[in-house]
């Protein structure tokens, strides 16, 4: 297995993981946000929304607000959705860590 010429994945294991998430369907932030913490990555709501903002920017996501009741209250939440190109994104990081896994496993890199 060659490496030479293989480029790092353009997007960060936080924005995999939303994308992930979102492979399954649309979802409003709050679900996205949770199932990324019960990976490990806890966010503040702040820093959540701007990593989604950037994935809306790059085009992988599409997102939109709409009201929605919770406990008997009307409030305004954020969904989102993933695009074609957002799934190739996702394609292609996945068969890149993949690829690195089967390396590692067949070299057994090490510091030793």
């Amino acid at each position: 297995m060659r490496f030479s010429g293989e480029r790092l994945p353009s997007i960060s294991h936080l924005q995999f993981l939303a994308l992930g998430v979102l492979l399954g369907g649309e979802q409003p932030g709050r679900v996205i946000r949770d199932a990324v913490a019960d990976f490990g990555a806890r966010r503040t709501v702040a820093a959540f929304y701007q990593l989604m903002a950037r994935l809306e920017r790059d085009g992988l996501v599409e997102g939109w607000y709409q009201q929605v009741f919770v406990n008997d209250q009307m409030v305004t939440e954020r969904c989102y959705r993933i695009t074609a190109r957002g799934s190739r994104a996702f394609t292609q990081t996945q068969a890149f860590y993949e690829r690195v896994a089967l390396a590692a496993a067949e070299r057994r890199w090490s510091d030793a």
